[in-house]
């Protein structure tokens, strides 16, 4: 069986407008612009892409010449190939549905904040994290793709958009129920998303079926407007 994969690369021009959109963001889930230093905030907030570029680069420059950024992509590669079939072949299980594409790109991210890209099928992790916890977040950003192209379109009928996104995040809590041995540390989730992953670990823990468990969260969902 061939299983689909995921190639690490680091990209400068998607690492710097990574930063600049960090700085910007105004995520409900999650303030990044907490965890960005304040000289790029300065550089960055309230201006667009183009007119921070080089400046953000100049901030840059020795990360990126250190060569340390190409040792990690190197090391992160190494270890995503060991556990890389397995993750699928357990994704596909739990979600139902094959793998939606063969190949994915993992952008190596010079902050903690870690997007996605549903049209090209990347994600971003961060250099700053681990060995163990990037591994996990690939696994969190795979399973969010995932999700996007088999169970949102007809979820979001059901909820909303807004619902919708909840639900696809708190999803995650079932990496530390069903993948934690590949990489060995927690997905926490966000805070706002407690008590839904709570009721997703309680309900998967019942039956372990991945429609039946969709059902229960739009109908928790539907009744909660939390």
């Amino acid at each position: 069986m061939e299983f689909p994969k995921v190639n690490f690369k680091f990209n400068k021009e998607e690492d710097l407008r990574n930063i600049w959109e960090t700085c910007n963001n105004t995520s409900s889930w999650y303030d990044y612009k907490k965890t960005i230093h304040s000289s790029f905030l300065e550089i960055c907030q309230g201006k667009n892409f183009e007119e921070c570029r080089d400046l953000l680069e100049k901030r840059r420059i020795k990360m990126y010449d250190s060569g340390i950024i190409e040792i990690f992509t190197e090391s992160i590669q190494k270890a995503w190939n060991i556990i890389n079939n397995e993750f699928f072949a357990r994704l596909e299980k739990l979600m139902k549905n094959k793998i939606y594409t063969k190949e994915f790109t993992a952008y190596i991210t010079t902050v903690l904040r870690c997007p996605y890209n549903l049209e090209e099928s990347w994600f971003m992790v961060s250099f700053f994290r681990d060995i163990s916890n990037a591994l996990k977040t690939a696994g969190h950003e795979l399973m969010h793709l995932q999700f996007h192209n088999t169970y949102w379109p007809k979820i979001e009928m059901k909820i909303g958009e807004e619902k919708t996104a909840d639900l696809k995040e708190a999803l995650t809590i079932l990496l530390n129920l069903e993948f934690k041995d590949l990489w060995f540390v927690e997905d926490q989730g966000y805070e706002k998303h407690t008590e839904l992953r709570n009721f997703i670990k309680e309900q998967w823990e019942k039956e372990k079926d991945f429609d039946i468990l969709m059902e229960r969260c739009v109908e928790f969902l539907q009744k909660n407007d939390n």
